[in-house]
């Protein structure tokens, strides 16, 4: 490779990858924070929900958990709608909305028919999935599987809530985005746990591992 060539390549990464110790340290550190922020917002709600019960009362109708999945459903409307911004001045404009009624209703059925019913059970994989979130995402352990996981925590809640009285739909919103800027950065790979994996991950799936192979997605 010609100088000329490596010399455009440099310019090309140029603004991408850190070019000095402290850019990387910056990098790091600001991952670090985001990840491990991330995983305390979700360790900070285990808390109020806790197994065997999750805060439910009642015969598991009332409180805790269970509030909040009838909350879920009372308040499913087909004309809901997300990110509404009314645009206002001297003339004012139009409202900018996305329609997720259908998807609220499509959230309501499942609470109602599939989770309410087997509550006893499907508690225990709600709160096992945010103790999974807060360990990966404070401990850069399979930190891409746990940013996957907190997506879909993420999504539910923003469907499930976001447009619901008292609510403030940008926090449930910046709760999705926050979560899908570490599924693609994956922490673990800057701090943590997953830098001593991904070795390890990487010479099982050069030797032919397939389970090797799908693990380091993960981290």
């Amino acid at each position: 490779m010609t100088s000329k060539n490596l010399a455009g390549n440099r310019g090309s990464a140029d603004g991408i990858y850190p070019s000095s110790r402290l850019e990387r340290g910056l990098l790091v550190a600001a991952i670090a924070i985001a990840s491990i922020g991330l995983g305390y917002l979700f360790f900070t709600q285990l808390w109020w929900k806790l197994p065997p019960d999750f805060g439910c009362r009642d015969d598991f109708t009332r409180g805790g958990l269970c509030f909040f999945l009838q909350h879920s459903v009372e308040e499913a409307d087909a004309s809901n709608k997300l990110l509404k911004a009314e645009i206002v001045g001297s003339n004012p404009g139009p409202e900018l909305s996305v329609p997720i009624g259908w998807a609220t209703q499509l959230n309501a059925a499942f609470i109602e028919n599939v989770v309410q019913p087997n509550i006893r059970w499907f508690g225990y994989v709600i709160w096992g999935t945010e103790a999974w979130i807060f360990v990966s995402m404070c401990l850069g352990f399979f930190s891409r599987l746990g940013a996957l996981a907190a997506i879909g925590m993420s999504m539910q809640l923003m469907i499930g809530l976001a447009h619901t009285p008292n609510e403030w739909e940008w926090s449930y919103i910046l709760m999705v985005l926050l979560s899908v800027a570490m599924f693609g950065l994956a922490p673990g790979r800057y701090f943590g746990l997953d830098r001593l994996l991904r070795p390890r991950l990487r010479a099982l799936g050069e030797r032919g591992s397939r389970v090797g192979r799908l693990l380091l997605l993960f981290t």
